[in-house]
């Protein structure tokens, strides 16, 4: 059996598998319901619509304004952003999130920035070479759902897993056999890794991996979403699937209320290694040692939770391309030089600023926005979220994404911070300084007044924040150019 130990979703309360009788498993029909998102108009009625997350966390629009179609890919953007956030709502019951459609909406948002990306590459070489014609591949659509992820709209994905569904009833009923628990999942295991050959590569390279719609269309993904298909596909045969990280993995197994049946062994397996494949027979692995009394002491997972977890292997897997060229370059590695007392300028400004990729920086960016709209106080993944963009050079967005960090970090890992975000105070006011042409001694200026005073960390705190509110002040009456003190 191929490897499912990755991933881990709650669905329906499932309290008896022997409830599933040939007829009263499949006699729901599901797909007269209307689909709450199925008449989102991009270019309609949601046109003026302002979305809920912060302009910042729109970034990736901001250099969108000088494209052929600037409205469709910024409306595109937005409403896969505000889908994704309306699914995930922490207002609705996690039972009712569906991992499929808010994985979608990720894959379209980041589709949709790809696609302008390109776009923009076609038209820049069109404008170098006049004397040739380029062809443009860029196409419009009245809706977010129209969009194509892998030649299918987010609907048709979603059909998909239904036929799935279906093609596991239609195991059982040419096996002539029931619906018993270990029935089903032998059938849903036989039509995922045989009859549609959903592998796992066993080196996550390709951020395609681990994008729901690539995944089904090639039948290659990550672990954990070969597991959010398995507990999709279950979900769709009325049968709950649970899970929760153990170690390095994540395993699933059917929800049942007597966890020793799942490790009862039957036809030289158990119900446990069925759902889970090899990966309760290696020795490398946790999952080996354990039992139904370990088992039920683990964390089951939410839905948001296996959410999470997907985004932050997006984040993990577009960081490593972006930072390919610097081989060994870490998120935190500013932050070393920037607390060494000896170094205390040197080693913070553009003169030898590593260079990443810009595309595959700002997926990562995004990715990290969507997470931290399911984890607002997680104040390590705000400090990540703040270090990737002062590797995009958003000084003003890092201030305040590090200062925000502060407030919720450790006071150990506050200390660390508080002089990088001095420091990038420094180096905004400079960059404004330079913006308008001035020349000299903005540096030293700058070094005086922030380091000549003696002042405690929390005064140099007060100082900064008071610093913020001037120069907000000083922009929001429509002036331009730095605040400078006299």
């Amino acid at each position: 059996m191929s490897s499912i130990a990755a991933s881990i979703a709650i669905g329906r309360s499932y309290s008896d598998h022997r409830c599933f009788s040939r007829h009263s498993c499949w006699d729901e029909d599901e797909k007269g319901k209307k689909s709450k998102f199925s008449s989102t108009l991009i270019m309609g009625k949601h046109k003026n619509r302002r979305l809920s997350f912060s302009p910042r966390a729109s970034s990736a629009l901001a250099t969108m304004r000088n494209s052929p179609h600037p409205h469709f890919h910024q409306e595109v953007l937005k409403a896969a952003r505000e889908k994704f956030t309306e699914e995930i709502s922490f207002q609705s019951k996690d039972k009712d999130i569906s991992l499929a459609k808010a994985l979608l909406y990720v894959s379209a948002e980041d589709e949709a920035f790809m696609a302008f990306n390109q776009e923009k590459d076609a038209r820049s070489l069109q404008i170098e070479r006049r004397d040739t014609s380029v062809k443009s591949n860029a196409q419009e659509y009245d809706s977010l759902e129209a969009m194509p992820l892998a030649g299918k709209s987010i609907r048709e994905w979603l059909i998909e897993l239904d036929t799935i569904a279906e093609e596991v009833k239609a195991e059982l009923v040419s096996r002539d056999i029931g619906c018993h628990l270990v029935e089903v999942l032998e059938a849903v295991n036989l039509v995922l890794f045989k009859s549609r050959g959903f592998i796992r590569p066993p080196v996550l390279i390709n951020p395609k991996n681990s994008y729901l719609h690539s995944v089904l269309s090639s039948g290659c993904g990550s672990a954990i979403l070969l597991s959010i298909i398995y507990i999709e596909v279950c979900r769709r045969l009325h049968l709950t699937i649970v899970g929760s990280r153990v170690g390095e993995e994540f395993l699933i197994w059917p929800q049942s209320g007597n966890p020793e049946e799942l490790f009862k062994v039957t036809s030289g397996h158990s119900l446990f290694g069925v759902v889970n494949g090899r990966c309760v027979d290696d020795p490398r692995s946790k999952a080996s040692d354990l039992s139904s009394n370990s088992l039920s002491g683990l964390d089951i997972a939410t839905n948001r939770d296996i959410i999470g977890i997907a985004l932050a292997n997006l984040i993990r897997l577009h960081w490593k391309r972006a930072s390919r060229s610097n081989h060994g370059l870490m998120l935190m590695s500013p932050l070393r030089p920037v607390c060494d007392g000896n170094e205390k300028f040197s080693n913070i400004d553009g003169s030898n600023f590593p260079l990443v990729r810009p595309q595959d920086l700002r997926l990562a960016i995004m990715a990290s926005e969507r997470l931290l709209i399911l984890q607002p106080h997680n104040w390590a993944l705000r400090r990540d979220h703040g270090m990737m963009l002062y590797y995009s050079r958003e000084y003003e967005a890092v201030v305040q994404e590090l200062s925000i960090c502060m407030a919720f970090a450790p006071e150990e890992e506050a200390g660390i911070l508080e002089p990088f975000v001095e420091k990038l105070h420094l180096l905004r006011l400079e960059s404004s300084w330079k913006s308008l042409g001035h020349k000299g001694n903005m540096r030293q200026w700058s070094k005086s007044l922030a380091f000549a005073w003696p002042l405690p960390l929390k005064k140099r705190r007060e100082f900064w924040s008071h610093l913020l509110r001037l120069e907000s002040s000083w922009k929001s009456l429509g002036h331009k150019g730095p605040l400078r003190v006299r």
